[in-house]
């Protein structure tokens, strides 16, 4: 029987509810700037339609995908990458401005990017969370983190080969080499490298192989 690799060294993601708080901060500076408008200086009615009409345009507007090409690194899209730092912000936008919507605390953590806009670059992580992250915070390296259940580390590129170890979910690890002619990756955890089956992690392409 392998050893086990448990969830000690997993990632730890912490979720940062500054949206209400920005949308508050938006809404006190227009009606600052509304007050201040000669538009607005009709009935007390009147402006309340207007301060409301405009609120919502701005409340609503996202950030458009359109965007996300300009100036981009010219690199494929989509691709994987992996965390360079050990506390990395996720933001609701492409700039220092946009609020912090998650906090990743783990370096090596694979994420998708999908998008890029001048030095930011819109990622996906395995549990579908999409956002920002500045350029200088992602390396190329290639990682993976274990979905689903428990999954076993093999000696070879066999389901029948020795079991090295049972890798836990949500455990992340170095992605060494994916050969096309075969269903396994060559992966290091924690010390332990071996084999595992692609459908038992994300961080790779569907379809896609290295060496």
């Amino acid at each position: 029987m392998g050893d086990l690799v448990d969830m000690k060294q997993t990632y730890a993601v912490h979720r940062i509810d500054r949206r209400a708080e920005a949308d508050t901060n938006r809404a006190r500076e227009l009606t600052q700037a509304l007050r201040a408008s000669p538009l607005t200086k009709g009935t007390t009615a009147m402006r309340r339609i207007f301060a409301a009409s405009l609120l919502t345009l701005m409340l609503s507007a996202p950030v458009k995908d359109t965007l996300a090409q300009v100036s981009g690194s010219g690199l494929p899209l989509p691709r994987f990458v992996s965390l360079r730092a050990g506390e990395v912000n996720l933001r609701t936008g492409p700039g220092v401005q946009y609020p912090v919507d998650w906090v990743y605390r783990k370096s090596g953590l694979p994420l998708e990017v999908i998008a890029e806009y001048k030095a930011w670059r819109k990622v996906r992580d395995w549990q579908g969370s999409q956002g920002w992250v500045h350029q200088t915070m992602l390396s190329s390296k290639r990682t993976f983190i274990v979905t689903g259940i428990s999954r076993d580390l093999r000696a070879k590129p066999s389901a029948k080969s020795a079991l090295v170890a049972q890798v836990q979910s949500n455990v992340s690890g170095s992605l060494l080499a994916c050969p096309s002619s075969n269903t396994f990756c060559k992966v290091e955890v924690s010390g332990f490298e071996g084999w595992m089956n692609r459908a038992d992690f994300w961080g790779l392409l569907k379809g896609e192989s290295f060496e």
